[in-house]
């Protein structure tokens, strides 16, 4: 069991094991679709500790992430909101799960970024080319 949570931290966005349990996985011949639910553990302070769970609900995220086996990847995450006891908004723990302004992953986005930076270069050298 060790074996396979390593080879999944390798392959998914970093820390996502500590907040996340998988809870769907489907693929097509074009793309692969994983859900991920977050845990049912609410980032009580300790103003808080000790009011009542009142409701629950979920917000869904869904973000790209590197291709596998050549296949468009597709991560939803399910964010859970918790209504506590004498408060109006909602309470949900702070996790950046996106690149800002985008909808890649982060890694994945940094990636792209630098990739395109890289490809934008090598084409100017190109062109000097007679």
């Amino acid at each position: 069991m060790q074996l396979t949570k390593e080879i999944f931290e390798m392959i998914f966005p970093k820390g996502v094991f500590e907040y996340f349990d998988i809870t769907n996985a489907e693929a097509t011949d074009k793309e692969v679709r994983i859900t991920f639910t977050e845990k049912d553990n609410p980032p009580f302070t300790e103003d808080l500790k000790g009011r009542k769970i009142i409701d629950k609900k979920f917000h869904d995220i869904t973000i790209t992430d590197y291709p596998l086996r050549g296949k468009k990847t597709l991560f939803t995450f399910r964010r859970r909101y918790w209504k506590l006891e004498g408060l109006k908004e909602y309470l949900k723990r702070d996790i950046k799960l996106a690149f800002p302004g985008t909808q890649l992953e982060k890694e994945f986005a940094v990636f792209l970024k630098s990739g395109s930076r890289d490809a934008a270069a090598f084409s100017s050298v190109y062109r000097d080319y007679p």
